[in-house]
């Protein structure tokens, strides 16, 4: 992800845009653009400066053409895209409502309406039944009384492809191009849109959904979840090293402590340092496997994970004291027992601890707890997804989700110097695909 700085966005937003059509075609074509949670970091100040402020009005080989954060585009054949800033899961300000009523006297009953959310809410709505209550709302409020028909729901966030069909819409998340693949296997079969037991004063009628098309399929997205144990080590080795600090350290209370009740009375083997420091892993893991806004008996499993994980991690401590306590180390006179301990004894439980925590999120993942930290421990760059949508003249929308299942490792320089050429090729040609058959709306 780019941060909210004016940096990240030029190389990690702007920069890539601009090597893939560094100078824009004779029509040039336009780029509108839905801020997601990120954008909101910096209160949208960097996402404003390249989409509505700009000067040049352009992105890339691309122009601009929003001046807000929302949108309306009137599309061919009676259909129209809307773009939707609900201020990242907040709420549709009073600026925008306004906007979008004067957008709505142009909506009929032949309009078929297109709206592109930050987030795909009728997912998360599952687990936090409020989530999807803007986009209802807007629904509701604004598209409905025109007599315009909702056809599809577009969103990211969620980084895959995952389509839910029902008898009036297509809910479709697309964030295939994200910084790291997002799991399939775990998604709902079906969902109630919105959920019937959401806390809105009024809600539009639940309708069920069910999961047409997911990329990658659930069986390689489950093959994914195993690879935590050899990528967690590997590509987080700073976390890892905080592992292996944190297990020295109550080791080392340990042993302290069992070293007093073996001299003396056997009061001090649970010495205060020691089980404020047990108290604190528990209490760590706890808080790791609880989302935002825990509450009641729908995230009693977190709290049954979150302390099984932290009691492990105590219990693997006491392994590891027992182990230390066997070697000849430990009656070296002290700074010796800690520096050795920080030399060898550090590296080697924080491997064993960084596998403990990858058994616990795969666990964990089984249950739909910690499922993003599963794979965003791991950072799969493959199972990239993105869409292309075609109005025919006869009003048919098709859908085109196209899915590339391993990206370019190696770049070289493009040979093509022409103006509108990408600066850059991937030395192995990208084989994409259909991640599912065309999808067609009428």
């Amino acid at each position: 992800y780019p941060s909210a700085a004016y940096a990240e966005y030029e190389n990690r937003c702007k920069g890539p845009y601009q090597a893939a059509l560094p100078v824009p075609p004779p029509e040039q074509p336009t780029l509108f653009a839905v801020p997601g949670n990120h954008d909101w970091y910096d209160g949208l100040t960097a996402f404003l400066r390249l989409f509505v402020r700009s000067r040049d009005r352009n992105f890339g080989g691309w122009g601009t053409g929003q001046s807000r954060s929302y949108f309306a585009v009137e599309l061919p054949a009676g259909w129209w895209l809307l773009g939707v800033d609900d201020q990242s899961g907040s709420y549709l300000d009073d600026p925008q409502l306004a906007y979008f009523d004067e957008v709505a006297r142009q909506l009929g009953p032949e309009s078929k309406i297109i709206i592109a959310a930050p987030a795909p809410t009728w997912v998360k709505a599952a687990d936090h039944p409020t989530a999807y209550d803007s986009i209802d709302y807007f629904i509701r409020t604004i598209i409905d009384p025109t007599g315009a028909k909702v056809r599809l729901l577009l969103s990211g966030d969620l980084h895959h492809y995952a389509r839910y069909t029902g008898t009036d819409r297509q809910l479709i998340t697309c964030g295939g191009g994200g910084a790291y693949l997002y799991p399939t296997h775990k998604l709902p079969e079906r969902l109630e849109v919105p959920p019937r037991d959401t806390l809105a004063r009024k809600a539009s009628r639940a309708r069920p959904y069910d999961l047409a098309a997911r990329y990658p399929d659930a069986a390689r997205s489950r093959r994914y979840s195993w690879g935590i144990f050899a990528r967690l080590p590997l590509r987080n080795p700073g976390f890892t090293t905080l592992l292996g600090t944190l297990h020295t350290l109550l080791m080392l209370a340990m042993a302290g402590a069992t070293a007093n009740w073996t001299d003396a009375t056997g009061q001090r083997l649970f010495s205060v340092p020691l089980v404020a420091m047990a108290l604190v892993t528990v209490a760590a893991a706890v808080l790791f496997a609880q989302p935002p806004n825990a509450s009641g008996k729908r995230h009693v499993r977190h709290w049954i994970l979150g302390v099984s994980h932290g009691v492990a991690h105590v219990a693997l401590a006491a392994a590891g004291t027992w182990a230390w306590l066997a070697l000849p180390f430990y009656d070296w006179p002290w700074p010796l027992p800690a520096a050795a301990a920080v030399v060898l004894y550090g590296p080697v439980i924080g491997l064993v601890s960084s596998q403990l925590v990858a058994a616990y999120l795969l666990v964990a993942g089984s249950f739909g707890v910690n499922v993003n930290e599963l794979f965003a421990g791991q950072g799969i760059e493959d199972a990239k997804s993105f869409l292309r949508l075609r109005i025919d003249p006869d009003g048919t929308l098709t859908i085109y989700p196209i899915g590339v299942d391993r990206v370019a490792r190696d770049w070289q320089v493009n040979r093509d110097q022409s103006p509108t050429a990408s600066w850059l090729t991937p030395k192995t040609p990208l084989t994409p695909r259909l991640a599912e058959p065309p999808v067609t709306l009428h």
